[in-house]
């Protein structure tokens, strides 16, 4: 009976757990189950990230020049970080916003759009083992694209999580270690070697490889 009494209590206090639990909440777990399963063992900075809960936006609309909102207008915009991009070529780095809709990723300068991922092209998404915040947008070979997009994110979870989930591409993210290839047009590839320091930075070596510190 003590047994029966047992299973009874705790399928009661699940039963009042779960009707208890907000649509924004249920939205907050599903992002954190995400990125447990994509992060968690991987990369460093995971396990300090736990606790602290993911944010609808990071920028509002009201913050997006009113040019770009023409340009996507149709499409609900779901997310908004500032990131800054590296070229694929000189690797210089500029500010930019990543501006992810129900169906794309749009990476913006100002009152201009940069380049346009569709979710239903994204071929995947790398980041390293360590503690950057260093994302890779994968890109089919097509002359609708320049090439992979080198973006570094401060909320480097968050943005991951909420790219995979609205292209729904949750398998399509790598954790890699050391180095990995990108795409810069052309058929050419390029190359971005990962590193610990003392100092986090981000430069062009000699040999003309991106080097993550």
């Amino acid at each position: 009976t003590s047994e029966m009494l047992q299973k009874i209590c705790i399928r009661n206090l699940v039963r009042r757990y779960c009707r208890g639990v907000t649509a924004e909440r249920e939205v907050q777990l599903q992002q954190k189950v995400v990125a447990s399963a994509v992060f968690r063992g991987k990369k460093e900075g995971y396990l300090q990230s736990i606790n602290q809960p993911f944010v609808d936006t990071r920028l509002k609309e009201n913050d997006i020049n009113p040019k770009v909102l023409q340009l996507i207008h149709g499409e609900k915009i779901k997310y908004v970080t500032p990131v800054i991009k590296y070229d694929r070529n000189g690797f210089k780095a500029r500010d930019r916003l990543l501006v992810l809709t129900q169906s794309s990723a749009y990476v913006v300068e100002m009152a201009k759009i940069k380049q346009k991922i569709d979710y239903a092209t994204l071929k995947g998404i790398s980041t390293s083992n360590l503690s950057d915040g260093i994302v890779v947008i994968h890109v089919p070979e097509d002359n609708k694209q320049k090439g992979d997009v080198i973006l570094q994110c401060e909320h480097i979870f968050e943005t991951v999580t909420k790219l995979c989930m609205l292209a729904n591409k949750q398998n399509l993210v790598k954790v890699v270690q050391g180095s990995l290839q990108f795409r810069i047009g052309s058929g050419k590839e390029g190359t971005m070697v990962f590193t610990v320091g003392q100092e986090p930075q981000v430069f062009k070596a000699k040999n003309g490889q991106l080097t993550v510190v």
